[in-house]
């Protein structure tokens, strides 16, 4: 998703450690940095807390005992509650977190579950029954990825990352029921969206590629989410352009570029269509975070 993270702002120290591809770090993005866009999968469990956790612009308070599942791509900011900050540069340890590559498992290799699919388990805060066993889990993950490599090991962490994920398969249930027809033909839409939204906004084009018409797909996406499908495909890229334009330094024109509109001007009105702001007016909101990205650069857009 070379895109997404052009020019983003990272966080190395959080990335996995290319021989095992599971790691783990303090936090994702650290506490009161600017909003920065996730290059893998992170498991961030509060122990002490509480936390604030913005996930693609929508916020959530996170107590301890709670585990959130933050995707590759998405927008992540956090913060401490009333903005406090950790004393003496020390960083906040009010969360363990796991990290882990996009790619580590098969589509069906986990048993209800595709780790890398954007609508899994534990998009919100999601609270355990038996924190400590999790946070034992992760501890122990944490030290053995610190410890030798080999292929042994890399073969170890991901069983120890695999159980995890089904323990909290387990506890998480939420999403598409796809025992029907509809939520079916809506899951393979959703799936083929997110590799085609950068190429294309045409629900005609999604449905020729299903092989179904496009009041098929218009039916099942309003049976289950309430959006015509041309509604849930334009939320979709108005969401990849909010990213890019928090969270990179990617100019407007660029942004809009890589999200298929030809002019600038075309792109501004349907990201003030889709938002109420201009995207110039949308980045402004980022730019006075602690180490925030920079403002829009000066024209040629």
């Amino acid at each position: 998703m070379p895109v997404i993270t052009h020019r983003a702002e990272r966080a190395p120290a959080c990335i996995p450690p290319e021989w095992a591809g599971v790691g783990a770090c303090a936090l994702p993005v650290a506490a009161g940095a600017a909003t920065g866009l996730l290059e893998c999968h992170a498991l961030v469990l509060v122990t002490t807390g509480p936390l604030l956790a913005d996930v693609d612009f929508t916020s959530h308070l996170a107590g301890p005992g709670t585990i959130l599942w933050v995707r590759p791509g998405q927008a992540v900011h956090f913060d401490l509650p009333g903005g406090s900050r950790p004393g003496d540069g020390e960083p906040p340890d009010e969360a363990v977190t796991v990290v882990f590559r996009p790619g580590l498992f098969a589509p069906d290799e986990l048993p209800g579950l595709a780790p890398d699919d954007p609508d899994g388990p534990a998009r919100t805060p999601l609270v355990l029954p038996d924190p400590a066993v999790f946070r034992a889990a992760m501890d122990h993950l944490a030290a053995d990825a610190a410890g030798p490599s080999g292929r042994i090991a890399a073969a170890l962490l991901r069983h120890q990352l695999a159980a995890l994920l089904l323990r909290i398969r387990l506890l998480d249930r939420t999403g598409s029921d796809v025992a029907n027809v509809e939520a079916r033909t809506f899951e393979r839409f959703r799936r083929r969206l997110e590799d085609g939204y950068p190429h294309s906004r045409r629900v005609e084009d999604y449905a020729a590629e299903l092989a179904c018409s496009v009041r098929t797909l218009t039916r099942a996406s309003l049976a289950v989410t309430g959006r015509t499908a041309k509604q849930v495909v334009d939320d979709r890229v108005a969401l990849q352009a909010r990213r890019l334009l928090a969270a990179t330094d990617l100019s407007v024109a660029e942004v809009g570029r890589g999200l298929g509109f030809g002019e600038p001007t075309n792109f501004g009105r349907f990201f003030h269509r889709e938002t109420g702001l201009s995207p110039g007016q949308f980045r402004a909101r980022f730019a006075d975070r602690p180490g925030g990205i920079p403002g829009p650069r000066q024209p040629t857009d």
